[in-house]
């Protein structure tokens, strides 16, 4: 029996070239309106295991700077991103919408593979 020849590539997270995290204009001036309600530096947006699928996104309120955060700015906004998170959400776009009474962050993330029916969860 032949045995396959697969090899491992190393994954260097600090020396990663990443596209980034976008903010649209309504989701960064929600983010000012948070910020100076809450005398916070930004938002840290990050995923925890969550859901059937997988992870979920998570945004808290910052009041100190983590070394491993990178931050996006639109505007007088930020958002913190730690570079752990950046393999499961570059390239994703933030945005924030109202649909009828809600409103809410959305995330456009190309990295997506699957989502669960409820909206909740994500894989990539």
């Amino acid at each position: 029996m032949e045995q396959e020849n697969r090899s491992v590539q190393a994954f260097d997270i600090d020396s990663e070239p990443w596209q980034g995290v976008q903010l649209t204009s309504a989701a960064a001036k929600q983010i000012v309106t948070l910020m100076r309600a809450n005398h916070a530096l930004g938002l840290r947006l990050s995923i925890r295991p969550s859901g059937c699928v997988g992870f979920s996104y998570q945004l808290d309120l910052v009041v100190s700077v983590v070394d491993s955060d990178l931050q996006y700015r639109h505007g007088d906004s930020c958002l913190f991103v730690d570079k752990e998170a950046m393999p499961f959400v570059d390239g994703t776009e933030v945005d924030y919408v109202r649909e009828g009474i809600n409103h809410t962050f959305k995330y456009n993330n190309p990295r997506v593979k699957m989502a669960c029916g409820c909206g909740e969860s994500f894989s990539v």
